[in-house]
């Protein structure tokens, strides 16, 4: 088994990594293993998940090492990327290459360019449960939320293009909708029901995320 080492923001992202995503990845034999943010989690600045994942890097050196941050409120420090008109996807993949140029520079014998697959994600964690608003809904006990999930769904080309407004982030619409919405349980709850299938053919980001992993040679 490759074992595999995600950097998460918080608690949600440690619960999917432990109990959604790892076992689509033990089927390709990766074990993945979520380490919260500085051992705490919190607002992700770039000195931190940099740390992070150069500790792990030099921990185990057989391992892999990934993230699952996301881009909305991302804290101080992160490389800046070079202005061009882009797409929401085209700038994610600019600032992860920059991230990952950036510590394939500090510990190149490491061999970070083969080890390290940072991901960050557009925008937010509950975007992905938008690719099966039914299922969301059912999931947290609001089946009549189905239709509304839908509508804001259908707004956006992909459920990851639901924007980052500080009022319209994915979680911000699902709080307003539901002020009784726990981020933890009832988002890995949602995470089950919605099925990594769902998301992996509405995310590309996220699809292209699990390929890489799923792909991983023999460490």
């Amino acid at each position: 088994m490759n074992r595999l080492y995600v950097v998460v923001e918080g608690q949600t992202e440690e619960s999917f990594v432990k109990n959604v995503l790892s076992e689509t990845l033990w089927r390709s034999g990766v074990l993945p293993t979520p380490i919260l943010l500085g051992r705490q989690g919190g607002r992700p600045s770039y000195a931190r998940v940099r740390g992070d994942v150069i500790r792990l890097l030099k921990q185990e050196r057989r391992a892999y090492c990934s993230t699952m941050i996301d881009l909305y409120g991302l804290g101080p420090g992160f490389p800046e990327c070079p202005p061009r008109p882009a797409s929401n996807l085209a700038k994610v993949r600019d600032l992860e290459k920059a991230v990952k140029d950036d510590v394939c520079l500090e510990i190149p014998d490491l061999r970070p360019d083969l080890r390290f697959i940072p991901y960050l994600q557009l925008h937010e964690y509950e975007a992905l449960l938008f690719s099966n608003p039914t299922a969301f809904a059912k999931a947290i006990n609001q089946v009549n939320l189905g239709a509304h999930f839908q509508a804001i769904r259908d707004e956006f080309d992909t459920p990851e293009d639901i924007n980052d407004d500080p009022n319209t982030a994915p979680s911000k619409r699902v709080v307003a909708a539901c002020p009784g919405y726990r981020k933890v349980i009832d988002g890995t709850q949602a995470a089950v029901a919605v099925g990594i299938p769902a998301m992996r053919e509405q995310c590309r980001h996220f699809r292209d995320w699990l390929e890489i992993l799923e792909s991983l040679p023999p460490g």
